[in-house]
């Protein structure tokens, strides 16, 4: 390899080992941006008012918002976990490059002092003289200058470079520190929320040892409010069925208009095979577009209220921990807010229906296919019609006698329920 190649993948080497090294603490940076947006939601999620009631209805409440928290927290601890993780990475990633840049400097000055010890032995004017005029002919003297001159100018070069290589080990010894110290800071907040996740679970615990001899009130408790859901879910699925139905009969005046037009266009031969590929369809072109805008936001959509939050009632059938036999089927999500939060839209939309339910209201907007469902409203300033932007205010959300505010919301593919949390960011 000639000695101008070196040099070129030497430049081009060094170049992106400083790219490098100037996006490691960036990196580390980022990485406590989104841990410290997580934390906030935790502290301010511990905000929220617990009901101070010793009857069921108020320890259940309790119970749910606990259990809530220590997820919330397990989230944050395996995010933080997950953090460490990548810093020890990052930290392994230097220490390799630091080693590749001191075999660097050790070749580096290994050679300059060849040169140096050379340089020393032929450094006399005189030396320098004899051997440009001790040249055979004019041409050959030339070239001995010329080299004089280039074997001078790469002296030079090396140092620059020894100087440049000790200043990238300087700058990388200096991120390395940095990046080690970032992650005894974080392994030290680890700690501390490991804490505070063991004292939640100890009061989830208490709180349970007292609720073990409440069996019967609990299972009453909870058929009262099974039964209330099951009346509520009828009437959604009602509502949802109109819709469909709408939905339908716009998709198949849409089929006819454009059978029409394709008759007049192509024939008969070509309206069938329109006809055949229009009843495929369940909604018309406008609700199938924004189906497929909805779709491609799946996990990034905004959580459907205002300020901090916590999830208290997960979706699906499951067992309630620590509670024998104490079993939950959940069509939705149910979100505890502050009081005075609002409900607000997930998504760009049409207001289907707006409905009274034990004297609250209760939104739906239709989003294409999928349709959100927002419950347990104490007002709403939207009505049947309206269209909706993301993030558009639906109304207020309900506080009942013992302090607690909770969004019941549910999300639907038509007759199909869906779990929200897969669908909103958090």
């Amino acid at each position: 390899m000639s000695m101008s190649l070196r040099f070129i993948l030497l430049l081009v080497f060094t170049q992106l080992l400083q790219l490098v090294c100037a996006q490691s603490t960036p990196k580390i940076r980022q990485l406590e941006k989104e841990r410290n947006e997580l934390h906030r939601r935790i502290d301010e999620s511990e905000t929220l008012l617990q009901s101070t009631g010793k009857d069921v209805k108020s320890q259940l409440e309790n119970l749910a918002l606990i259990s809530g928290q220590i997820a919330e927290r397990r989230r944050y601890l395996s995010a933080v976990q997950r953090d460490v993780n990548t810093i020890q990475q990052e930290i392994n990633r230097l220490k390799s490059e630091m080693k590749i840049l001191d075999e660097e400097l050790k070749h580096k000055r290994v050679s300059y002092e060849k040169s140096l010890k050379y340089l020393h032995r032929n450094s006399s004017i005189q030396e320098k003289l004899m051997f440009i005029f001790s040249a055979d002919n004019l041409s050959q003297m030339y070239r001995r200058l010329r080299y004089v001159r280039q074997y001078a100018e790469f002296q030079r070069l090396k140092g620059e470079e020894i100087k440049t290589k000790l200043s990238e080990i300087q700058e990388k010894k200096k991120v390395t520190e940095e990046t080690y110290q970032a992650k005894i800071a974080l392994l030290k907040h680890q700690e501390s929320e490991k804490k505070k996740l063991e004292a939640q679970e100890a009061d989830r615990k208490k709180l349970l040892a007292s609720m073990q001899k409440k069996q019967l009130q609990i299972r009453s408790e909870l058929d009262r409010q099974r039964k209330a859901a099951n009346r509520l879910n009828a009437e959604i699925d009602r509502l949802i069925a109109l819709e469909i139905e709408a939905a339908r009969k716009r998709a198949e005046e849409e089929r006819r208009r454009k059978e029409a037009q394709t008759k007049k266009q192509s024939g008969e031969e070509k309206v069938k095979k329109e006809k055949e590929q229009m009843d495929v369809y369940k909604v018309d072109d406008s609700d199938r577009k924004l189906s497929g805008t909805f779709e491609r936001n799946k996990g990034k959509l905004p959580v459907p209220v205002t300020g901090p939050y916590v999830i208290v009632g997960r979706y699906g059938q499951y067992q309630v921990e620590g509670l024998r036999n104490v079993r939950l089927d959940n069509k939705g999500i149910d979100i505890k807010a502050k009081s005075g939060a609002m409900a607000r839209t997930i998504f760009d939309g049409e207001v289907t229906a707006v409905f009274q339910y034990n004297g609250l209201a209760n939104v739906l907007v239709r989003h294409g296919s999928y349709i959100s469902v927002y419950c347990n409203l104490e007002s709403v300033i939207v009505k049947q019609g309206s269209q909706l932007k993301t993030r558009d205010v639906l109304g207020q959300i309900n506080t009942d006698a013992d302090g607690n505010t909770v969004l019941h919301f549910q999300l639907r593919k038509e007759k199909e329920k869906l779990n929200p949390e897969l669908w909103i960011a958090r």
